[in-house]
């Protein structure tokens, strides 16, 4: 009875006249089940008392998703599931390919997220979000799926994460970020760059030419010397904006405040349900209350992203084994 009564109640949200789809009772009505959702298996992330983000519960016992970029350099989280505010919060893994962390909290009997069988629900279906959030409640947002699903990718491309000079002796490392794939990897100043995957490297378009085809996320053997002696290492690829910046164009001064990471991702929902920064990372939701994605980039004053269900099953997984390991 329930399902018939939710069928006909979004049939009849679909009939109503324009200025009735964004408030009133019937709206309220049809997101009843989504809102329940939200109570249940979405978390809200602090960082001391400022929320900068949400989360998604995959666990009985603690374990909440939310957006890397967002979190990693948070000073003190803290996170509410429910009423239940928990200030004991561990980073267990993280993907930087999706911009994924897991997270951890002490707790038990906690409600986990309920998966839809499929995020291909169509151009112009409603979906919900996490809109305000208070201490004991999270209120729904409401959009529409706005365009197929698709890859989102990266800003200026993939990069190694080095500035290079090019010397008599070949192509030198000038600049490494910390931040960088190749810094993470152990590549500094100074050191002297020979080979990319397969390919040896004598001169900058060697590397611009191996470079132009690739992914974010993709890991890449480097080989390069360091006083006179050969090594090689393990490069995971990042964006050229998240590595060393990106300016600020006339559509972004426009949209407010946009997500630190919104691009290199593999594949993406989008959808026009307003917010900022700090509404992602919690579950994007059909009208079922069942979670088809999760928000992990607010793109501009547009568009939002999420990552679909079939691939976030898969990115939870992963990481749970990565954390129980």
């Amino acid at each position: 009875m329930m399902i018939v009564a939710c069928s006909a109640t979004a049939r009849a949200f679909e009939s109503l006249e324009s200025d009735y789809r964004t408030n009133g009772s019937l709206m309220h009505a049809v997101v009843t089940r989504a809102n329940q959702s939200l109570q249940e298996f979405s978390a809200v992330v602090y960082d001391g008392k400022k929320e900068i983000g949400y989360g998604i519960v995959i666990t009985e016992d603690g374990y909440i998703l939310g957006k890397w970029s967002e979190l990693k350099n948070a000073g003190a989280l803290s996170i509410r599931v429910g009423g239940e505010l928990y200030d004991t919060v561990e980073i267990s893994a993280q993907k930087t390919r999706w911009d994924v962390c897991l997270l951890k909290i002490e707790a038990g009997g906690l409600k986990p997220v309920v998966y839809a069988d499929s995020s291909d629900i169509g151009q112009g279906s409603w979906v919900v979000a996490n809109g305000a959030t208070s201490r004991t409640e999270r209120r729904p947002m409401i959009g529409v799926v706005s365009a197929n699903s698709r890859e989102i990718l990266a800003e200026g491309g993939a990069v190694l994460g080095v500035e290079i000079k090019e010397e008599k002796s070949g192509i030198v490392a000038d600049k490494v970020p910390e931040i960088s794939g190749a810094y993470k990897a152990g590549i500094r100043d100074g050191d002297k760059i020979i080979s990319v995957g397969d390919r040896e490297i004598h001169k900058r378009e060697d590397l611009v030419e191996f470079m132009k085809d690739r992914r974010v996320g993709e890991k890449i053997e480097v080989g390069y010397q360091r006083d006179g002696v050969d090594q090689k290492t393990l490069v995971e690829l990042m964006g050229r904006a998240d590595t060393f910046g990106a300016e600020e164009s006339r559509n972004d001064a426009m949209s407010g405040d946009v997500s630190k990471r919104r691009s290199g991702f593999p594949r993406v929902i989008q959808h026009d349900i307003g917010g900022t920064s700090k509404t992602v990372g919690g579950p994007l939701l059909d009208l079922d209350g069942k979670c088809i994605g999760m928000n992990i980039a607010r793109a501009n004053r547009a568009e939002s992203y999420a990552i679909p269900v079939e691939e976030l099953r898969q990115i939870s997984q992963s990481l749970l084994d990565q954390a129980k390991k």
